[in-house]
């Protein structure tokens, strides 16, 4: 089996109602899954659990800077623990 995520490489939080918020559709297909989303020095930003809407480019209610932010996917995949690194831009 070959698993593909269809990830947004960037999104635009600015309240036009199009691309919004950052997620990844098809995670619920997975078992397990935990997402982070880091900034680029690695600091954890956000946390996202399969039933959660995704990110909306906020940090404890402040807006962050239009930047390249770095996320982490671990999940299980026929009994095996995996993680899936990659990057996507914020444009404000």
């Amino acid at each position: 089996d070959i698993i593909i995520l269809n990830y947004p490489h960037f999104f635009t939080p600015n309240g036009d109602g199009f691309n919004d918020v950052w997620s990844i559709k098809g995670l619920s297909n997975l078992k397990n899954v935990t997402l982070f989303i880091f900034d680029r020095y690695g600091k954890l930003i956000k946390q996202i659990l399969n039933n959660d809407i995704g990110w909306d480019g906020n940090f404890n209610g402040q807006l962050l800077p239009a930047d390249d932010y770095w996320f982490v996917i671990d999940f299980e995949e026929n009994n095996t623990s995996r993680t899936f690194k990659a990057h996507f831009s914020l444009s404000r």
